[in-house]
């Protein structure tokens, strides 16, 4: 009897099985990551929270109480937006698309795919994609 991970993946048509276990590893791989960054946000955002009811009087306290609510911030934005990345990569896993490039549709080289399994560009869209950000960030 095969578990209701593995009917998933073998209902993509056309692959291979290794090309099935590859695609399992993956899953397996984002869902722990899913998991990890789901559990660090919610922790981030309780630190948040305690930080603002313990509101000490004095200033220097205070100017402390929020730059450590503001660490927090930005460490759960940056965890976010993290999750909903890796999020969408076990949708596109779901959908038949992952390791097919959301710019361009070419395969992402599965190296890349080892090293950042959440990847939506290909190598080259990737760079494109930066260097037009740079260059708004410059104007």
């Amino acid at each position: 009897m095969q578990t209701p991970q593995r009917n998933l993946v073998a209902r993509v048509s056309g692959e291979s099985d290794m090309e099935r276990e590859r695609l399992a590893k993956f899953r397996s791989m984002l869902q722990e990551r899913q998991r990890e960054l789901a559990r660090i946000v919610s922790v981030s955002q309780e630190h948040g929270r305690s930080a603002v009811e313990d509101y000490p009087q004095d200033a220097a306290e205070r100017a402390s109480v929020f730059a450590s609510k503001e660490f927090f911030f930005a460490h759960s934005t940056q965890e976010r937006r993290l999750l909903k990345m890796v999020t969408e990569a076990l949708e596109r896993i779901e959908e038949g698309s992952y390791g097919q490039c959301v710019a361009c549709e070419s395969e992402i080289n599965p190296k890349r795919l080892e090293a950042v399994p959440w990847a939506r560009y290909c190598l080259q869209c990737q760079e494109h994609l930066e260097r037009q950000m740079a260059q708004q960030r410059a104007a």
